[in-house]
């Protein structure tokens, strides 16, 4: 399953108004270290489907966004459970802290 790939104007929908809790990915298009971590989030999208939703989205396109989420580098992950942020990653990390960071956002 890929992720879906999302942009400013579809924050607000998929991502604060969302029922289950949500993980997003957010990339640089010539970061080396987002390119390793795209299939680790593909992976989770398939593993967690039904029980949350994960995007990406590039934050040199959607630069006003990644403003807004206060992103210093690429990648950062973060969870939001209720449209609220729960919890981020910076850097590339081991696929077993990104399936923590959805637990920690109330992934069952």
């Amino acid at each position: 399953m890929m992720t879906q790939e999302i942009n400013q104007s579809q924050y607000e929908p998929e991502i604060l108004s969302s029922p289950v809790p949500v993980l997003l990915d957010i990339y640089g298009a010539h970061c080396g270290p987002c390119r390793q971590l795209a299939p680790v989030i593909d992976r989770l999208a398939t593993d967690y489907s039904g029980r949350a939703r994960v995007f990406k989205v590039d934050a040199g396109a959607n630069q006003e966004l990644a403003g807004s989420l206060m992103i210093s580098a690429v990648p950062t992950v973060v969870a939001f459970r209720d449209g609220q942020e729960v919890g981020r990653l910076v850097g590339l990390r081991p696929e077993s802290a990104y399936r923590k960071l959805l637990e920690s956002a109330g992934v069952p």
